[in-house]
């Protein structure tokens, strides 16, 4: 009887003992927390509100119930969004920007306070946008392509200082992608066509200036030889002209001979040749 009191009386201290163990390690558990690398946490109390010290890497302590921590990703993160804006020249451009930031370490209560764990989500979009279509209205269509680290660099500079309002750091601002609408795409492809359609235009006149200037030297130079056979005419005489025209008569008999069809004379000669030269 004295046996099983003293076994029942162990048993009842083993409980109590592991209870006591499983309260205190859940109450150990509870107040500890560890921070990741590249990660900073802010404690919210809830009498004091959120503590204005970050916490830093490692495993740390707090108060059960009366403190929580929300954790930060500190480290530099890609953020792509895209943009319709409007030119100087009143042009539709299509941008993509891509963004790399990362929190102030020093501002993170503030952070947390004004905007919560997904601050980047609600600020950069929007100030985004609004700096693209900001400096995009500065230059026309054609710039954008022309000028476009110029561009690059205003919106670099516009957007840090903006982001900056917002505790954000941004390590790097590029434009990935610029496309235009199909109108000016359109109006590009007909400027061109035009453009070739002058240079043709162009190359028609000179070569017409280029004939002409050579049928006038053409007619300058038969006159010259016209005037040169005349004035050797009149010095010598026309025994010249009457030897080409024997020499050309002879030359258009001889033809005419070897011809097997029938012709006639010019010149009112109405001399029928024959088919061979024996008719004649």
């Amino acid at each position: 009887m004295g046996s099983s009191q003293a076994a029942v009386s162990f048993l009842t201290n083993l409980a109590r003992a592991a209870f006591g163990l499983g309260a205190a390690a859940s109450v150990l558990n509870a107040s500890l927390f560890t921070v990741d690398g590249g990660e900073r946490a802010v404690l919210f109390d809830r009498f004091r509100g959120v503590i204005d010290d970050t916490v830093g890497e490692g495993t740390h302590f707090l108060i059960p119930w009366l403190q929580k921590p929300f954790i930060f990703d500190i480290r530099t993160r890609p953020h792509t969004f895209s943009s319709v804006s409007g030119t100087k020249d009143l042009q539709m451009v299509n941008l993509t920007l891509r963004v790399l930031s990362r929190p102030e370490i020093s501002r993170l209560p503030d952070i947390f306070k004004t905007l919560g764990l997904e601050y980047d989500e609600k600020v950069l979009p929007s100030i985004g946008n609004e700096v693209l279509k900001a400096v995009v209205a500065q230059f026309n269509a054609d710039q954008l392509l022309t000028e476009r680290p110029h561009v690059s660099a205003l919106v670099r500079e516009s957007l840090i200082k903006r982001a900056k309002d917002f505790n954000i750091v941004l390590d790097d601002v590029a434009i990935t992608h610029l496309s235009y609408g199909m109108e000016f795409s359109r109006a590009v492809e007909q400027k061109q066509v035009a453009q070739q359609e002058a240079e043709r235009s162009k190359f028609v006149v000179a070569k017409a200036e280029q004939e002409r200037r050579a049928a006038i030297i053409r007619a300058e130079g038969e006159s010259e030889a016209a005037k040169l056979i005349s004035d050797a005419t009149s010095a010598v005489g026309m025994g010249l002209i009457e030897l080409r025209r024997i020499e050309a008569s002879r030359e258009i008999a001889s033809t005419l001979s070897k011809s097997p069809n029938v012709a006639y004379l010019p010149g009112g000669q109405n001399m029928l040749l024959a088919l061979n030269p024996s008719a004649r």
